[in-house]
């Protein structure tokens, strides 16, 4: 008896081994928001890590955390490194920009989990409007494929990217009515 319930209990874990193994590495969350501003006055808010605190979620996570800044204020070099007990330990580089229309970051993180990732913001002019997407890309291991299965990516980052956009929106189309009526 206590062997067939090591097989079976044997054979449960080779069948997850294969499930999980079986899940794609890549994965990539994004979302969009088309903003009542002129592409430079958005891009502001996206190329200085600094502005970052006044719009996104991620810099206001963990009441906890720890935000500093290296390199230059803005553009290519430019670092900033958090630390906090809900937040986790990490740093984001912008290592390419496109004036009005992109902005690439690598972002690593280091604990609860080791992940290296990609973020691009990319800027598209709508008339008046500025269409903002952000996207995050990157590649999970085995324990990161196995997370995957009880949680996903999409749901837990999209939301924050919903917060993080419409923060950014009020931010810059209150900026862009005062330029107006000024």
């Amino acid at each position: 008896m206590l062997k067939r319930i090591a097989l079976g209990v044997a054979a449960i874990v080779v069948v997850l081994v294969v499930v999980v193994a079986l899940q794609p590495a890549e994965f990539a969350v994004e979302r969009s928001a088309t903003i009542e501003a002129p592409p430079h006055l958005v891009y502001g808010y996206i190329e200085n890590l600094r502005e970052w605190e006044a719009w996104s979620p991620f810099a206001r996570m963990d009441p906890k955390q720890k935000n500093s800044y290296s390199g230059p204020a803005a553009g290519v070099g430019a670092i900033t490194s958090w630390e906090g007990p809900e937040a986790g330990k990490g740093r984001a580089t912008i290592t390419a920009v496109e004036p009005d229309r992109q902005v690439d970051l690598r972002l690593e993180f280091q604990e609860p989990m080791q992940a290296t990732n990609r973020a691009v913001f990319t800027l598209v002019p709508a008339g008046s409007a500025t269409t903002v997407t952000w996207r995050l890309e990157g590649r999970n291991g085995f324990l990161g494929k196995a997370v995957g299965l009880l949680m996903d990516m999409d749901s837990m980052v999209g939301g924050e990217f919903e917060k993080g956009l419409a923060s950014m929106k009020t931010l810059a189309e209150t900026a862009s009515a005062e330029r107006s009526s000024g």
